[in-house]
């Protein structure tokens, strides 16, 4: 029997079912498990949580000398099941970069600790844990319908040792930006950001010398880094009531159009669109990213180059709608505008892809810093333009990315 409780009445041996409020209001990756250490449950206590289901055919009740008060009330929900409770009010209204930004910030510190989870669970041989997942893709999408430029921004300051577990969240986050810009509707949504979450699963278990090599590849080694997409399908299918579309994008994210991808050697149409949509979103933060083997490239010059492989590699109405949901100049992208004066794009125009908002902060004609301005090159009487895009290692700006982030570092 499911039983909703208060927090104060938790002891050891209680099966928790489920948390009653957001994964980011408590410290666990999973949800359902047998309380066996003091340390939990003091832990559960101290955070925003005040409630949990507990069942009770798996694990203890409550203590015969159930207190009064907050903790009775909760006994009064015995039987319900955990979907009955009402949902956390959903915040997407939509807001500036610049607000945007401290929330996803701490989304995506939270979210790089319980991937990490994820993956140290599935390394233990146990199920990904779904509903976990679920609660993390909902963060994220909204995050994404608030401001999309933020969170995927911010996810590509990840350290080389961060990047398989801040890759999987950049690319949950612009496969649910992918998916709107698409016009897939909130389920198709919600199936696209959870396969972007788990479409890397098999990279557990390959060797992290492989991973962060930073030279060529052996032949052997590639053909393990291969190996990746069916192995993390195969750790998937242990799970319950796992969404197939999940199961597709992880076995199917390395295929390309012309059929010289991997494993499948998938051609064109054959090639699903959840699968086509993760093949872009995984090369564009790949390619964006700092590597072992290379430093990442600016984000609008990555879309330039994606474009030179799109025929290729990718769908062209899926790359097509990529380009629009982050902007032909995304946040974080280097440009040098009409009056000779470099800047760093901080906000994007949905309607007016060419003209975003530009912080110009160097003038290449004194070849002097000057004093950071913002300018929305949409407005009426704007008459810059974006001259050209410009590389961060010709002039290699050490605070480019805290000029459009405010942040000195990645705090993850």
């Amino acid at each position: 029997m499911l039983k909703r409780i208060h927090v104060s009445q938790l002891r050891l041996g209680m099966h928790l079912k489920e948390f009653c409020g957001s994964w980011m209001d408590h410290p666990f990756w999973r949800t359902a498990f047998v309380l066996t250490d003091p340390k939990d449950i003091a832990a559960i206590q101290a955070s925003p949580i005040k409630a949990v289901w507990i069942d009770c055919s798996q694990g203890l009740d409550v203590a015969p000398e159930t207190p009064d008060g907050s903790g009775a009330e909760y006994l009064a929900h015995a039987g319900q099941h955990p979907d009955h409770d009402a949902p956390p009010r959903r915040e997407t209204a939509p807001v500036s970069t610049a607000v945007e930004i401290e929330r996803a910030t701490r989304i995506c510190s939270q979210a790089k600790q319980a991937v990490v989870s994820m993956f140290e669970e599935v390394r233990m041989g146990n199920c990904v844990n779904v509903g976990g997942a679920k609660q993390l893709v909902d963060d994220i999408n909204d995050s994404v319908t608030r401001n999309p430029g933020a969170l995927i921004s911010l996810a590509r300051l990840k350290s080389v040792d961060d990047y398989t577990y801040m890759h999987s969240v950049a690319v949950c986050a612009m496969m649910v930006a992918l998916a709107r810009q698409l016009g897939l509707d909130e389920e198709q949504t919600r199936s696209a950001g959870l396969a972007g979450l788990l479409h890397d699963m098999g990279k557990v278990h390959v060797p992290l010398a492989i991973l962060n090599k930073p030279g060529a590849l052996t032949h052997e080694e590639f053909v393990r880094i291969q190996e990746h997409p069916a192995d993390g399908q195969r750790m998937l299918l242990g799970g319950a009531n796992l969404d197939p579309i999940a199961l597709d994008v992880c076995l199917h994210h390395h295929e390309r159009i012309d059929g010289s991808g991997y494993p499948d050697k998938l051609k064109g149409e054959a090639i699903s669109l959840f699968a086509k949509m993760a093949a872009v979103c995984d090369v564009y933060d790949a390619i964006t990213s700092n590597r072992p083997y290379k430093p990442g490239w600016d984000p609008a010059e990555s879309l330039h180059k994606m474009s030179e492989w799109a025929s290729a590699h990718f769908d062209r109405e899926v790359f097509l709608a990529f380009v629009k949901s982050l902007g032909i100049y995304p946040v974080g992208s280097l440009v040098r505008l009409t009056s000779g004066r470099i800047g760093v794009v901080v906000e994007q125009h949905t309607q007016s892809l060419t003209k975003p908002v530009v912080k110009v902060f160097f003038s290449t004609k004194a070849n002097i810093r000057i004093p950071a301005e913002t300018i929305d090159l949409s407005g009426i009487d704007v008459t810059e333009k974006i001259a050209a895009r410009e590389d961060p290692a010709k002039w290699n700006f050490p605070d480019l990315h805290a000029l459009w982030s405010g942040l000195a570092a990645a705090p993850w």
